[in-house]
């Protein structure tokens, strides 16, 4: 579970949205500071960015008064109860000095930025002041932080304290420039001793870059900082078993005796719960509950509680087992194009014992006067002889008889707002029944009337689960929910399930905002506006176009209105940024706006940008190669070339790691570049690029595990996917095409396309979306010709995308990653999904079948003969 999703699922009950917009799009409703509210004084600008209100002096020109680009910046951390007093004071210490600052305007912004899961690199970062030079920063230091003495705040971990206020530094960028850092990404920038750009380095420790020197009125608090050590503890911290913005949770040795134990760490003033409670409030109510549950045998016992300069710590037995949601990787018997009956009926007992022992845990917790209100798969621990249970992490445990709602949970098993006490725990448990069969119940964060299809579907897969196990969780997490949402159109009833598609797509667009188009991934709000390929506007505009649907006019201005010119810092590359516009803008008809955007990129070190698709050069070099054959220009037709030649060359040198920690597949592996070199391959009839192409296949073949079951699949060392964005469905629709070219015969090559055929014919994936789930899935079957094949393989999947489909205005929509929320976008969510239905729903081997950009369908003429 990626803990940054659910931040951007506060805002909105259906999309994914920026935490700082409160609803509607709007930030009329958005609860403000006093300091916030001020008039601008006379002679500065202020301006929102993000999360942030910037105030800048003006000069008497009215422009802002040229400062510094990089330099040591200040921050102030802040509390809920003295943000609105530490933002006057800096207001007024700032503007007669005219310092140009910014703070966080509004309290729940401020929240949302101290959260148990909000980036450990941003966190407590209240206030930040841009001093002209060292001489001033002394200054404000010293007279600010004599103003804010007394006051609390979060440590900022990435910075330097001053003293011990509110107050730290960190030398850093002022102005917003970027560079192509060495993994081939856009990243924010400073000007290195040589004034060469390089990455703004942005870790949660306290870093100063090799050419700066540290100024000498810091270095006592960089020496004080460096004097609290664990080496005085009576136990050896062995492995860090977990990290969050309220602290970290270690497994060690107690030295005193040998044994085993878990330290659990809390920052104060960080880490906040829905409640305000801090990260040492919630690991003093895990203590108080533990301590309460002793002897019950189902939860860990209480060894030790101390503090650690201000940090707290909980010191409890370490449980011997694994969490319960790392047993559905190897258990769970629809991980397989063919489940066998025998292991169904054995995988339907083991669960419904494990949910039995649960339900007994739980019984013990509440028969303590407890309500453990976080119960999910990962708070669960399987014990060694896989049968017994214990239950972890009791920091929103709170007593039955205060009848509290839930402030802290796993967004699968979050109940809703009527449940309290111990009821909480038993809609989770209820959650677990339907779990332990289709790990997918975040969908019930959007609906949770899809607890009864997920039950039917459960009960059609599992055939010995008894109905009434599932039935009574469905009554009880339905229990209160809205009467459910009209049947809408399933995925394999084509040409209904398209028209019903882009109908929801176009009822949630906002041609009103200026951020994003259609809402999707929470990524379009860090890649340059919602712009582009894979989460942006672009990639539904292609959808739309790839299947047929009628143009979207409305839609095409407002891209076009959005890259005149382009924010600052959108990426380059082909599914993150603007190589990616170019090429939809081209097949728009809008020739011009793309030659345009792709000179822009020119202009840049695009020839640093790293080797992939999703944003490197395979990607760039495609789109060149494309418009290089459209329109005859030569110097389109070169720098294609110059791409192809960066990407042999790199292809000849040596390897930097293990095979196993390398990225593979057809985004952000050597698949990517082998689809660029194959279709340079086509225009030019070079066989060297055929060769090489070949060569970085094998790369990413090498990055693949096959499994007993004969699924070959990318191992990323902790979990290997199947997937067609970063899995192997998408270096076997490349291989596909390799192959279709004259690459072989190879019977390792052909050993894999039966591998990934296998991978790509399972009976559950456990998201929706094209990149990383099922219609992945359904557009490489769609589009592949390895035997097997088959069309009722397509018609399998086809109606596994129908688990997941949702309700959006009547309408049928798909959940994005993660499945908090609904998703309009390519990679995600329904776009992604339309796009693949679509060419499963076109007669094979048609041209005009829907397919992802440079990966038509296979066998079609080869584009020899072109500007190329």
């Amino acid at each position: 579970m990626d803990k940054r999703y659910e931040v951007y699922a506060l805002a909105d009950r259906h999309f994914y949205e920026t935490p700082e917009r409160v609803s509607a799009g709007t930030r009329d409703a958005e609860q403000l500071y006093e300091t916030a509210r001020r008039a601008v004084p006379e002679g500065w600008e202020s301006a929102r960015i993000g999360d942030w209100l910037a105030l800048t002096p003006l000069g008497p020109d009215g422009a802002p008064v040229p400062g510094p680009a990089q330099g040591w910046k200040v921050h102030a951390s802040a509390t809920r109860a003295n943000a609105e007093r530490i933002a006057a004071l800096v207001w007024d210490y700032c503007v007669p000095r005219r310092i140009p600052f910014k703070f966080v305007p509004g309290p729940n912004l401020l929240h949302l930025r101290n959260t148990k899961y909000a980036a450990r690199d941003s966190s407590g970062k209240f206030v930040t002041v841009y001093p002209a030079d060292e001489e001033q920063l002394h200054v404000v230091l010293r007279e600010l932080g004599k103003l804010l003495e007394g006051f609390e705040g979060p440590y900022i971990l990435s910075d330097l304290r001053w003293h011990d206020g509110p107050l730290y530094v960190r030398y850093g960028a002022f102005a917003r420039t970027f560079v192509v850092d060495e993994r081939g990404s856009l990243v924010p920038a400073v000007l290195d001793g040589e004034g060469k750009r390089v990455p703004d380095r942005r870790a949660p420790s306290f870093q100063v870059p090799e050419w700066v020197t540290l100024p000498g009125f810091l270095e006592p608090h960089l020496a004080a900082r460096n004097t609290t050590t664990v080496g005085g503890l009576p136990y050896r911290i062995e492995k860090a078993l977990h990290f969050s913005n309220g602290g970290g949770v270690y497994a060690g040795t107690d030295t005193r005796d040998g044994r085993r134990v878990v330290l659990k760490e809390g920052r104060p003033h960080a880490g906040l719960a829905a409640d305000g409670a801090d990260a040492i409030t919630r690991l003093e109510r895990e203590k108080d509950a533990l301590e309460q549950l002793a002897g019950t045998g189902v939860v860990p016992e209480v060894r030790d509680w101390f503090m650690l300069g201000d940090h707290r710590f909980l010191v409890m037995d370490f449980l011997e087992g694994r969490p319960l949601n790392s047993f559905f990787a190897e258990r769970h018997p629809l991980l397989t194009p063919d489940p066998d009956p025998k292991a169904v009926a054995e995988y339907t007992a083991w669960a419904v014992r494990i949910h039995g022992a649960v339900e007994r845990a739980v019984q013990e917790v509440h028969a303590r006067g407890i309500a453990f209100n976080d119960l999910h798969v990962f708070n669960i621990m399987v014990g060694p002889d896989e049968e017994s249970v214990s239950l972890l992490d009791f920091e929103a445990a709170a007593p039955i008889s205060a009848q509290g709602r839930q402030v802290v949970a796993h967004p699968g098993f979050f109940a809703p707002p009527d449940r309290t006490g111990a009821d909480v725990d038993r809609y989770a448990l209820a959650c677990l029944r339907l779990a332990l069969f289709l790990p997918v119940t975040t969908l019930f964060v959007v609906d949770r009337g899809k607890a009864a299809h997920l039950a039917d579907v459960i009960a059609r897969e599992f055939p010995d689960v008894p109905r009434e196990f599932l039935d009574e969780a469905v009554a009880e997490i339905t229990r209160g929910a809205p009467a459910p949402a009209p049947s809408f159109v399933s995925p394999g009833d084509w040409p209904y399930s398209r028209d019903s598609m882009v109908k929801a797509l176009l009822a949630s667009a906002t041609p009103e905002r200026d951020d994003r188009l259609f809402p999707g991934d929470i990524t379009q709000f860090s890649d340059g506006g919602g712009l582009g390929l894979a989460h942006g506007a672009a990639g539904v505009l292609y959808a739309l176009d790839a299947v047929g649907a009628e143009r979207y006019e409305e839609g095409e201005r407002w891209l076009l209105a959005r890259t005149a010119p382009p924010p600052t810092g959108t990426p380059l590359g082909l599914y993150d940024g603007l190589a990616g516009v170019a090429h939809v803008l081209d097949r728009l008809g809008h020739r011009r706006r793309a030659l345009d955007l792709v000179e822009r990129i020119l202009q840049e070190r695009w020839q640093n940008l790293s080797a992939d698709l999703h944003g490197g050069l395979a990607g760039l070099g495609l789109v060149l190669g494309e418009l290089a054959h459209t329109t005859g220009e030569t110097e389109l037709r070169d720098r294609a070339a110059e791409a192809a030649d960066i990407l042999v060359r790199r292809l000849t040198q040596p390897l930097p790691d293990t095979p196993r920690r390398r990225r593979a597949g057809l985004l952000r592996g050597a698949s990517g570049p082998a689809l660029f070199l194959l279709r340079q391959y086509e225009r030019t009839g070079e066989p060297g690029l055929l060769a090489a192409a070949g060569v970085a296949l094998r790369r990413d073949l090498e990055c693949c595990v096959t499994h007993p079951g004969g699924s070959l699949e990318v191992d990323e060392g902790w979990r290997t996917l199947p997937y067609l964005g970063d899995g192997s469905a998408g270096i076997g629709m490349v291989l596909d095409d390799y192959l279709a070219q004259g690459g072989g015969p190879d019977g390792e090559m052909d050993r894999a396309r039966a591998g990934i055929l296998t991978a790509a014919t399972s009976l559950f994936y456990v998201q929706p979306g094209l990149f990383q789930g099922r219609a992945g899935m359904i557009l490489h079957l769609a589009r592949t010709t390895a035997p097997g094949a088959t069309r009722e393989r397509l018609a399998e999947q086809i109606a596994g995308l129908g688990w997941f489909a949702m309700d959006y205005q009547g309408q049928l929509a798909f959940p994005g990653h993660q499945m908090m929320r609904l998703s309009m976008d390519l990679g995600t969510g329904t776009a992604g999904c339309l796009l693949a239905l679509g060419a499963a729903h076109t007669a094979p081997g048609d041209p005009d079948t829907a397919h992802l950009p440079f990966l038509p369908p296979l066998g079609r003429p080869p584009q020899r003969g072109s500007a190329i």
